[in-house]
C-alpha cells in the first residue's frame, strides 16, 4: 500500500522523553480570517514533529459586531465548511497516524444573555472540545469596562479573573485557554500584573476550576509574542499544581509551522512543577495521557 506523504510513526526520542502521547489542544484554520494554512499543512507538520493527537480550535460565531467580524472569527454559514476542513484532516490523519480531533474556541463573557445563542450552538454540534476564552481586547469587554466605570488596571484583572472563574463553573467549558492573557493586547499596562499581586483572584479562579473540573490550558504562543512569557506565568503554574487543576496544553498556531511550538521547552517545565499528566477531549470526554519521568532529565527553566 502507498504510503501518505506525511510519514507513518512518530519521532521515538521526542515520544519517549516528554509524553506516552504528545497532544497539541489548540490551533486554527484560515475561516477565522487571522491564520494561515490549511488543516492538512498543520497535520503535516504536526505528524513531522511527532504529535500524536491535534485538536482544531477555530474562532466561535458571534452574531454581535462588537466580538469582532471575519477578521476575528468565522461566520456561522461558514461551520460546514469548518467541519469538512476538519473532516479532510482527520481522514489523512488516520492514515499517518495523527489523530484529529474537532473543537471550537468559546467566548467569555460577563454577561449571560450575550452568550444565549453561543451556547444554543455549542449544544446543537458536537464538539470534541470547547476552549473558554475572554478576549478582553474586543469592544465587547473594552464596552462592558467602561458601562460598569472599571477603570484601574488593577481592578480590571480583579475582574478579568473573577469572570474566568464564574466560566470555569458554569459547564460550558473543557478548558480556560490563555488565562493570564489579560497582560498583552493594550488593555491593561503589562507592568501592572504581577501575579502575586492577584493571588486572591488568581487563587479563586483555579479553585473553580479544580472543583468544576473544568481544565486550564497551557498556551505555549505567549513566548512568542507580547511580553514573551508563558501563558500561564510558571508562578501561576505553581498553585495550580498546588490547587489539583488538570492541564490541557495547545500551541494557539495560527500557522503550520507553530503546531507544537515551544513544547519541549515547557513539557519540561510542567514536569518540574509536580504535574505527571495532561489532559484532552474526545467526544467532549476528559482523557489523560502520561508525562514520561524521564522528562526531568531535561532543561526548563533555562529557557523560561
Amino acid at each position: 500500500m502507498e504510503r501518505s506523504f506525511l510519514g507513518t510513526h512518530f519521532p521515538k526520542h521526542i515520544r519517549d522523553r516528554y509524553c506516552e502521547m504528545i497532544v497539541d489542544c489548540h490551533m486554527h484554520t484560515p475561516l477565522c480570517g487571522h491564520a494561515t494554512g490549511s488543516p492538512l499543512d498543520y497535520l503535516k507538520v504536526g505528524n513531522q514533529k511527532g504529535i500524536h493527537l491535534m485538536t482544531f480550535t477555530c474562532h466561535v460565531p458571534m452574531r454581535q459586531p462588537s466580538f469582532g467580524g471575519q477578521r476575528i472569527r468565522m461566520d456561522r454559514n461558514q461551520l460546514e465548511d469548518y467541519f469538512q476542513l476538519v473532516e479532510e484532516a482527520r481522514k489523512q490523519g488516520k492514515a499517518c497516524g495523527t489523530e484529529v480531533l474537532c473543537g471550537i474556541e468559546a467566548e467569555v463573557f460577563p454577561v449571560a444573555e450575550e452568550l444565549e445563542e453561543m451556547k444554543a450552538l455549542l449544544q446543537a454540534h458536537p464538539f470534541d472540545f470547547v476552549l473558554g476564552s475572554l478576549h478582553h481586547q474586543l469592544k465587547a469587554y473594552h464596552d462592558w469596562l467602561e458601562d460598569r466605570k472599571v477603570v484601574s488596571d488593577e481592578d480590571i484583572i480583579r475582574d478579568y479573573f473573577k469572570h474566568l472563574a464564574n466560566a470555569a463553573q458554569s459547564g460550558l467549558y473543557h478548558s480556560m485557554s490563555h488565562p493570564d492573557v489579560i497582560r498583552i493586547y493594550g488593555t491593561i499596562d503589562p507592568e501592572s500584573f504581577i501575579p502575586q499581586r492577584f493571588e486572591t483572584e488568581i487563587r479563586g479562579f483555579l479553585k473553580a476550576c479544580a472543583t468544576s473540573g473544568t481544565c486550564m490550558e497551557v498556551n505555549t504562543s505567549g513566548l512568542s509574542k507580547g511580553v514573551y512569557e508563558l501563558h500561564p506565568d510558571p508562578l501561576i503554574l505553581d498553585w495550580a499544581f498546588e490547587e489539583g487543576v488538570d492541564l490541557t496544553i495547545g500551541s494557539d498556531a495560527h500557522a503550520p509551522e507553530n503546531v507544537g511550538r515551544h513544547f519541549e521547552r515547557v513539557l519540561p517545565l510542567l514536569y518540574s512543577k509536580g504535574f505527571r499528566s495532561l489532559h484532552y477531549f474526545k467526544g467532549g470526554k476528559k482523557h489523560s495521557t502520561a508525562m514520561s519521568a524521564s522528562i526531568e532529565s531535561a532543561s526548563a527553566l533555562e529557557c523560561l
